[in-house]
């Protein structure tokens, strides 16, 4: 997930120009939204705000089978609903703001594939952009000249980026940017922040919240001691954790979520990331943002050029590939100079820069830049913000929350949350309870509190109204 004009985002006081839009009202949970033209598939909204009866037979039956099939009957941990209680619902089809399980329940979406359909679901566009490529063929294996168009498009649009290399995955985007720091700098440990996800590789399964703080696993068995002995854990938007760690070790790099997506919704102080980047010049460490998830959502040149302050190195995915399988990682030329063939680190990948995902990336991009786009998203997500913290106050909630642009959260507790130990102060209980009668008035959102929402272009005032209409319900009740 971003402000194209840096709208203000607040928790408790009132926000300065640069910081989040954030509201304290005791409450901060995760949804997303998108744009899209109409179609079929997006029948006109009437989902009732009242207790409806929610027929979920045929996606009991597909998830019992599931988990004789796969660990968890998931491909992903967080989809299993374990947090939240209650079996998964099972999707057939998505469409604009909306999602549609197989028993024909319709949902307005607010997880948006995790970030990726910030267009919409299946966007018109994009798809007749890839109905086109998938003529042509699905993998080449070889070089392909839209490549190079995603790729200036991102060196224009982002501004630490003067050369990038694609990859298939956020995950992948982090192990080769790993590799590539301590390639650079010659030195072994980085930091990281304790509830800041870069992936499930063994190096960054340390404190690293997201699925793992769902689950309730300060790590992953199965990773070696010897696979994050380089790792050192820091608090977010505490300087003074950093620079304490960065005065007793050589460190290749600080490795952070610009703002952070994977203990809910935290934004940064702008003194945290002008201080961070200050630490790293005076002691010799590189700065990385991992922008998988802020990348092109909370603005089109990405967090950093929202908040003004310029990494070395930076990860990217989802969005740039336009809901189709993608990462990235770019940098400086020097930096990334390093990088096999041109130099002697290596990473490299079957699928890495297949034709559909350069597409489908290409036209979500020029969707993007359009005039307008950043700023509809930060009204819509501050309306449905300030009108669920609202709500959830008036009913004695304990609730805060807050958005930069198309990203959002809320957290039940009373805020500001500023770091993954305040986060887990939150009644997740009560979450899930909320989760669940949601779901139950045709409201998808994420089934952890530990992972922020999402909104899409695709989302009208009359979607985020009638959620707001049943968030209201919700509270009356939980």
């Amino acid at each position: 997930g971003e402000a194209r004009g840096r709208a203000p985002c607040s928790w408790t006081k009132a926000p300065s120009p640069i910081q989040p839009h954030f509201v304290s009202m005791k409450l901060v949970v995760a949804l997303a939204v998108a744009a899209a033209p109409v179609s079929a598939l997006r029948a006109p909204m009437t989902m009732s705000t009242t207790a409806v009866k929610h027929v979920t037979t045929k996606s009991d039956a597909i998830m019992t089978e599931a988990k004789t099939l796969m660990p968890g009957g998931v491909s992903s941990p967080v989809r299993a609903f374990n947090s939240v209680g209650g079996a998964p619902i099972v999707f057939d089809r998505v469409k604009g703001a909306y999602a549609y399980d197989v028993d024909d329940n319709q949902y307005i979406d607010y997880v948006g594939t995790w970030g990726p359909a910030i267009c919409g679901h299946a966007n018109d566009e994009v798809n007749d952009a890839l109905r086109e490529t998938l003529e042509k063929g699905t993998s080449f294996g070889a070089p392909s000249a839209n490549e190079n168009v995603l790729a200036k498009m991102v060196i224009d649009a982002v501004p630490s980026v003067e050369m990038v290399r694609f990859t298939n995955s956020g995950t992948e985007a982090c192990m080769g940017m790993l590799r590539l720091v301590r390639a650079y700098t010659g030195r072994e440990k980085i930091i990281k922040f304790e509830g800041c996800y870069h992936g499930h590789a063994d190096g960054f399964l340390v404190q690293a919240g997201s699925g793992v703080a769902t689950l309730g696993l300060p790590d992953s068995p199965g990773v070696p001691p010897g696979a994050t002995a380089g790792t050192l854990v820091a608090e977010y938007n505490n300087l003074a954790s950093v620079e304490e760690l960065l005065k007793a070790h050589e460190c290749a790099a600080v490795v952070l979520e610009p703002v952070v997506g994977n203990s809910g919704f935290i934004p940064p102080t702008q003194e945290f990331l002008e201080g961070l980047r200050a630490l790293t010049t005076q002691h010799g460490a590189l700065l990385v943002f991992d922008e998988v998830m802020t990348g092109f959502r909370i603005d089109y040149g990405c967090a950093q050029k929202h908040f003004g302050v310029t990494p070395d190195v930076t990860t990217m995915g989802k969005v740039i590939g336009g809901g189709l399988p993608v990462g990235a990682y770019g940098g400086r030329r020097d930096i990334m100079e390093q990088v096999a063939p041109a130099g002697p680190m290596y990473q490299a990948g079957t699928l890495s820069g297949n034709p559909l995902a350069m597409t489908a990336g290409i036209k979500t991009l020029e969707i993007l830049k359009r005039p307008g786009q950043y700023e509809k998203l930060t009204a819509l997500t501050e309306r449905l913000v300030e009108g669920i913290l609202r709500e959830g106050k008036a009913a004695g909630h304990a609730i805060s929350g807050g958005s930069i642009s198309g990203m959002f959260g809320f957290f039940f507790c009373d805020g500001p949350v500023t770091c993954f130990r305040e986060a887990t102060a939150s009644d997740t209980d009560k979450f899930a309870r909320w989760h669940r009668a949601m779901l139950e008035r045709g409201v998808y959102l994420a089934p952890s509190q530990y992972e922020a929402g999402f909104m899409s272009l695709a989302h009208t005032e009359a979607d985020i109204d009638k959620t707001i209409a049943a968030a209201k319900e919700v509270f009356a009740i939980i």
